[in-house]
């Protein structure tokens, strides 16, 4: 049954609650004319994953194995606290902590530990110069003499541009000077100072992997963008992103609720060196795996609104071929055709083309690899040296490709003694 309708008012005090309203209204008006308009809150907006019409297929991986595979990788004696995240068809399929944020202590690592980037850090530096770029507010074509940076460089540098720059094509030697970075020393004095040394090749010429050299990228983006370096990174990646727990710097680092303390050797806890939080283009970056696999999304074409087709192609299309500089392990003969476009590396494995990145500085390492046509990749962070972790990476696409299995991770069935192998500030 129907409600009744109410019944109606008599006309005069339908005039007076008429009256009434009206002078409401106009008091509301007043003030609104008096005191302005409300404001809506400041906020950074948030990119949402680009909606793709496509069903949520059934993992490739076995993902029980690969966590089989981590569990016993951690039971390595360098192994302290590591988190890893893998993605399928563009999709979270994984997302895992491992461990402790300090040996010993009962805090466990999770998805939302923060860990240092280390060298992946130099993706976030020249995605920063490729949207300046799409903005109009540089060119990747620029000469460097032209964006007043505090770099130097050996012989005629006339021709640099920003991209040799972000693609370590300055002619100079492989980490030059970083060790001087380490011991202390300024690196704009440092960066000022590397037209002195003797020229590797022709500046433009040849590869020969920078930190001090390519954290120009840095001074480039601050005078482009009228910002901090940081706060440019944050304004234009990690808040569109929604990448909440990313940060560059020391500070950023340890006040997070939960952030991973480093380690050396036999599970020693070490205090967080600055060296290269000093450089951030080239290692400046702190997140959770969280974070790094919404990074890695944007990577896989995931978040257009923020990095286009377009601009991920000229980031990640290869331009100069990387030869070995030293012995390689089996991991790294395996991978083929190693190349380095814009602060990111390219790969061939099992027919696959591949791109990402490694790092490492001391007491924590990094590393992010995916199959842009697949979009489907692996993301690992660990608080160690131990280097033995990176191997993983080609586990997971073995499982990915459904290749036979390879020990990759050379574990045995015990875990194998304690091995302090060097640390490098760039792969």
């Amino acid at each position: 049954m129907a409600e009744p309708a109410p019944p109606s008012l008599p006309a005069h005090r339908r005039w007076r609650w008429l009256l009434a309203g009206l002078a409401v209204a106009g008091c509301a008006a007043a003030l609104w004319l008096i005191l302005g308009a409300p404001r809506q809150a400041d906020a950074v907006a948030v990119v949402q994953l680009e909606v793709v019409d496509r069903p949520r297929l059934p993992p490739k991986v076995d993902y029980r194995r690969l966590e089989a595979r981590i569990e016993r990788l951690m039971q390595e004696r360098g192994m302290v606290g590591l988190a890893v995240g893998a993605v399928e068809d563009g999709q979270v399929r994984f997302a895992r902590g491992y461990g402790e944020t300090v040996a010993e202590s009962g805090a466990a690592v999770t998805p939302d530990t923060v860990f240092r980037w280390a060298s992946v850090s130099k993706g976030v530096a020249s995605a920063l110069v490729a949207r300046l770029a799409a903005d109009g507010r540089l060119s990747l074509d620029a000469k460097l003499d032209s964006m007043g940076t505090t770099l130097t460089l050996p012989a005629d540098s006339r021709g640099v541009t920003i991209a040799h720059v972000l693609s370590h094509r300055v002619g100079l030697v492989r980490n030059a000077w970083d060790d001087r970075l380490e011991a202390g020393e300024d690196p704009k004095l440092l960066r000022a100072g590397l037209g002195t040394l003797a020229p590797l090749c022709p500046p433009g010429t040849c590869y020969g992997y920078q930190n001090i050299a390519f954290d120009a990228a840095s001074e480039i983006v601050e005078r482009a963008s009228g910002k901090r370096y940081a706060d440019a990174a944050s304004s234009m990646l990690f808040g569109p992103l929604g990448m909440t727990q990313a940060s560059i710097g020391l500070e950023g680092l340890q006040r997070a609720k939960s952030w991973a303390h480093p380690h050396r050797g036999n599970r020693q806890p070490t205090t967080v060196k600055e060296s290269y939080y000093r450089v951030p283009a080239a290692g400046g970056v702190n997140s959770s795996i969280r974070d790094l696999l919404r990074w890695m999304q944007a990577q896989m074409g995931e978040m257009p609104a923020v990095l286009p087709k377009e601009t991920l192609e000229t980031l990640h299309r290869p331009r100069v071929a990387t030869l070995p500089t030293r012995r390689r392990g089996a991991m790294d003969r395996a991978l083929t055709g190693a190349a380095y476009g814009l602060g990111w590396r390219s790969f061939t494995y099992a027919g696959h083309a591949l791109v990402g990145h490694r790092g490492s500085v001391d007491g924590y390492g990094s590393l992010i690899l995916f199959d842009p046509e697949l979009k489907s990749g692996i993301v690992m962070l660990w608080n160690s040296n131990h280097s033995q972790a990176a191997r993983l990476q080609l586990e997971f696409f073995d499982l990915l490709y459904g290749l036979p299995a390879t020990n990759w991770l050379e574990l045995e069935d015990a875990p194998a003694p304690l091995s302090d192998e060097p640390v490098h500030a760039g792969p």
